[in-house]
């Protein structure tokens, strides 16, 4: 049996956006060195209020990432910012956590309200 209601299935979409975010932070950082390289995003509040409008579908739309404008060009093509994506990871880490902790209490509410029915 699985319990799911709506607010846990959009922190679910919201630990997935955040994990995609942090694979392409990663993503960036390894290719830190490889010539031509541009950094790749996307806007995290405007992508989670666009899979909040799915709630209820089955499937989760990947994230339309894109390359990152205003950023610094070295000479070889190269435009990712360590800086950046540390700041990026440090973001995602703490909304990651964020989404496990609303997640647990969540679920807390529900087995709550299942033992106060079955008293």
């Amino acid at each position: 049996m699985q319990v799911t209601t709506a607010l846990s299935e959009a922190l679910w979409r919201y630990l997935d956006l955040t994990t995609e975010q942090m694979k392409l932070t990663a993503g960036n950082m390894a290719n830190v060195d490889t010539p031509g390289y541009k950094t790749q995003g996307f806007d995290f509040e405007q992508e989670f209020s666009r899979q909040l409008a799915t709630v209820g579908d089955q499937a989760l739309r990947p994230a339309a990432s894109q390359d990152v404008d205003g950023l610094v060009t070295r000479p070889d093509g190269n435009n990712v910012s360590m800086d950046r994506e540390g700041i990026e990871l440090a973001k995602s880490q703490l909304r990651f956590r964020l989404g496990v902790e609303l997640l647990k209490h969540e679920y807390s509410n529900v087995m709550s309200a299942i033992h106060a029915e079955a008293r």
